[in-house]
């Protein structure tokens, strides 16, 4: 993705390297595993062994670790290029449109109820990975922290001074997104007998030990 604000752009690399720590990120499944198509969402359930979700699936997958009953919400409102087909609309899941999807989504005041964008440039981190916690559980205030977890406000003020001299600015820089559409969550309707997937939105997937701090 190209532009945008530099201090939300560090914010989305930050959350990757926490939750999607490989050398392809955008393809990347809950588990490690990689696809090819992305032409959608996977829709790849992947059991889940350890932490309090054990026994039940996730379809995270891509560089924001997206599960598929989130990207059908988000996508509607932030995808720039959906394409129609006969009746139904189709959101490609390539690296550009989750970065643009996902940037709107930080971007968009009332959805999250506080202006991620503003308090980033306020220096207050840690109030953004809370609110963020329980949509992407290993940025420190989830249920399930990694080896990262600790060391992110570290990774995002690297990775901020790598955006702001991209850039070209200094960190007082005022640089506040375009608002967003707003999007009203919708609950996800189990059948009886499901196993219900609907674990909290981004679980961290990769495992790997090995910190890769990709440009977007």
């Amino acid at each position: 993705m190209k532009g945008g604000d530099p201090y939300v752009r560090a914010l989305m690399r930050t959350i990757s390297a926490s939750e999607a720590n490989s050398k392809r990120p955008y393809s990347l499944l809950y588990g490690g595993q990689q696809v090819r198509d992305l032409s959608r969402h996977p829709e790849i359930c992947v059991t889940i062994v350890t932490g309090p979700n054990t026994g039940n699936c996730s379809t995270a997958a891509g560089r924001y670790q997206i599960i598929n009953t989130t990207w059908y919400q988000i996508a509607p409102r932030y995808h720039p290029k959906p394409m129609q087909i006969m009746f139904w609309a189709v959101y490609s899941f390539e690296a550009e449109y989750q970065d643009v999807v996902v940037y709107r989504w930080l971007s968009d005041s009332q959805f999250w109820g506080i202006d991620i964008s503003q308090l980033l440039h306020q220096g207050k981190l840690n109030d953004v990975l809370r609110r963020l916690s329980p949509t992407w559980t290993s940025l420190g205030y989830g249920i399930e922290t990694n080896s990262v977890s600790k060391s992110l406000p570290k990774i995002y003020q690297k990775i901020l001074q790598e955006e702001l001299k991209t850039a070209n600015q200094s960190p007082s820089a005022n640089f506040l997104p375009t608002p967003t559409p707003t999007l009203t969550p919708r609950p996800v309707q189990i059948s009886p007998g499901q196993k219900n997937t609907n674990i909290p939105p981004h679980r961290g997937s990769s495992g790997a030990l090995e910190l890769r701090l990709n440009s977007l």
